[in-house]
């Protein structure tokens, strides 16, 4: 059965503007023969059984699963473009946060924090922190495993840790629907890939792309606007694989 999703930066607030997206997406797919759902998987299954999955027609990943899990198991079909400042179209970077008030200044005085990670298979909210703080020269400990970088930025405003790394798209999203007075950014990583749109193997990937491009086009200026979406571009396998992949979690806490 034909299955698509985009889980990644789907907020309550934007479902209608996501939902047009996908119509879109799936006129596009349609006009090119390729069977797609009326609409998009919103479930609350672990994400690794849509992307894994054969009828699997559109999806978005991570880098780091992608590197770590997917190479070789699906097809990467373009990485969608938000803008991110300080970054190359397609690619992403994370915001490191704390709270406000803590008394330590950017990023090099926070040597042996405790880090909010949502996922240890996380680009943005691990392997970004860690590969940051090990080419700045200071260490990062884990803290608590929120599941959600949304639950990583309430653990930092709660103190059960002292900074999280924050997808900055993300950061943009909760910085406009929900109250970060509490917090600030103390830096940013270095940008890498984006989260790419995936099919599975045995699917027309370039197909796909066209009706996505085309989808993007065809947006209305609001909904464009209100996800941030500037365009799709092309990155190669050879980039995503490229990013250093960091100790576990439960490595770093044997060393501490």
């Amino acid at each position: 059965m034909p299955l698509a999703s985009l889980p990644m930066y789907d907020r309550p607030e934007l479902h209608g503007a996501t939902d047009r997206y996908w119509a879109l997406i799936r006129e596009g797919l349609v006009a090119r023969g390729i069977a797609a759902p009326a609409a998009l998987l919103r479930s609350d299954a672990p994400l690794m059984t849509h992307w894994e999955s054969a009828g699997l027609i559109l999806s978005q990943t991570c880098g780091f699963p992608y590197r770590a899990r997917l190479h070789g198991r699906v097809q990467l079909v373009g990485t969608p473009d938000f803008g991110n400042e300080g970054c190359a179209p397609g690619y992403y970077r994370s915001v490191l946060i704390a709270r406000a008030d803590d008394p330590r200044g950017d990023f090099a005085d926070f040597d042996g924090a405790a880090l909010a990670y949502n996922d240890g298979l996380s680009q943005s909210g691990w392997a970004a922190a860690i590969n940051q703080a090990a080419a700045q020269g200071i260490r990062l400990r884990p803290g608590p495993e929120t599941g959600a970088h949304r639950a990583s930025i309430r653990a930092v405003a709660e103190g059960r840790a002292d900074l999280a790394a924050i997808d900055a798209l993300t950061w943009a999203l909760v910085s406009e629907f929900e109250d970060v007075s509490g917090l600030r950014v103390i830096g940013a990583t270095d940008p890498t890939p984006a989260l790419p749109y995936i099919t599975a193997p045995g699917q027309d990937a370039d197909a796909i792309f066209d009706a996505v491009a085309g989808a993007i086009a065809a947006l209305a200026p609001e909904d464009r606007a209100a996800l941030r979406l500037r365009g799709i571009v092309r990155i190669p396998a050879s980039a995503y694989l490229a990013v250093p992949i960091p100790p576990a979690p439960a490595q770093i806490g044997q060393e501490n």
